[in-house]
């Protein structure tokens, strides 16, 4: 089946409503999110626009709140860094002022000991005699998980002249 070939569901306000607000209630999501999902049915723009305000205003939605989760998930169980939780928070159209106050919250000590710790697991899974091709495996590697790169090239000095 394409795309082009789904037809929208006919959905009335409130029951578009009462779905949205049983959605939020159960997991964290954002504006974005929403949105989506009420594409996929034949509401109007002001019915949709609506919709979105009033889970605002019975704080069902909210940015700041969903960011902070999605920050913390994703820093603390996917061991990601900054650039790549900001470029995914962007992908959702959260503001830039709360993604930063977001990423504010993680302490430097432990990003820095998250990014020791992926780095040190992935030299020990890594089997590279050349010294040089280690390195560009391991700031590759850590660069896919979006850490910054300064902090990348001092960690792997780091570990590779422990020995």
């Amino acid at each position: 089946m394409y795309p082009e070939d789904k037809k929208a569901k006919e959905i009335s306000y409130s029951s578009a409503l009462s779905k949205m607000q049983f959605i939020c209630s159960r997991q964290e999501k954002c504006c974005s999110d929403i949105r989506k999902k009420l594409d996929n049915w034949n509401l109007s723009y002001d019915d949709k626009d609506k919709i979105i305000q009033s889970l605002i205003d019975d704080k069902f939605l909210d940015e700041r709140r969903y960011t902070g989760f999605y920050v913390r998930d994703k820093y603390k169980f996917n061991k990601w860094g900054r650039i790549k939780i900001s470029h995914h928070l962007k992908q959702k159209q959260i503001p830039e002022h709360i993604i930063m106050e977001a990423l504010d919250s993680i302490s430097e000590d432990n990003y820095e000991e998250n990014l020791e710790d992926i780095l040190t697991s992935k030299m020990r899974s890594t089997r590279e005699e050349d010294l040089y091709k280690l390195k560009a495996k391991l700031y590759r590697f850590a660069q896919s998980r979006g850490f910054e790169s300064n902090l990348i090239l001092r960690y792997i000095e780091k570990l590779v002249h422990k020995d």
